[in-house]
């Protein structure tokens, strides 16, 4: 089942990053169709997170879209190296993001071993939000877009990852974020082998 945008709505950003996992990430590009379950999440709730890009209610043209309504695609360059694929939550105005760390492949996985230049299926093929994006066809260009297809969009196919299968530990490479890099926002469903080593 496609989720709606109501889903992305909902005040605990927090509660939402976790219920993320087990939840299917999928995108139709080019007439190719890939997607997979979601593993690892990181939450930014601005403007009180100084690791949020709308910290103090900072807003650039970089970051506008995290002022848009849940269900919205952020998308931006990492160093401009990376694409980095963020859903925006919570009502409008309210800047919220929940980046997307890694997805375990399941569907169209010759596709993303393609995009990834590789012979083999491993963590790295979607582990690693850089690695994500480039293997489901994400670029900057889909920032702004909704989760309502038919480009991007996440299914609910009935995965449920209690919590106490949610390991919760710190965020990576914000330590520019004083205190608030040590919150405990990155989750990730324990032991599973698709995911980054935790701290």
């Amino acid at each position: 089942m496609q989720l709606t945008l109501d889903y992305f709505q909902q005040e605990d950003v927090l509660k939402l990053g976790q219920d993320l996992l087990g939840k299917y990430l999928m995108t139709h590009m080019d007439g190719l169709l890939t997607g997979g379950q979601i593993v690892e999440v990181e939450v930014y709730r601005g403007p009180e997170d100084r690791a949020s890009h709308a910290w103090n209610n900072r807003r650039t043209k970089r970051n506008a879209v995290m002022y848009e309504e849940g269900g919205a695609c952020y998308v931006y360059w990492c160093y401009g190296i990376h694409a980095l694929f963020n859903i925006v939550a919570h009502k409008k105005e309210v800047p919220h993001a929940i980046l997307i760390r890694a997805i375990q492949p399941e569907i169209g996985v010759e596709t993303m071993l393609e995009r990834r230049k590789s012979s083999r299926l491993s963590r790295a093929t979607a582990g690693g939000p850089g690695a994500l994006t480039q293997a489901l066809g994400i670029t900057v260009k889909h920032n702004g877009l909704l989760l309502t297809g038919p480009f991007i969009w996440v299914e609910d196919r009935g995965v449920t990852v209690p919590l106490k299968e949610i390991v919760c530990s710190p965020r990576v490479g914000i330590d520019y974020a004083g205190e608030d890099a040590l919150l405990p926002w990155r989750y990730r469903i324990k032991d599973n082998l698709w995911t980054s080593p935790a701290k």
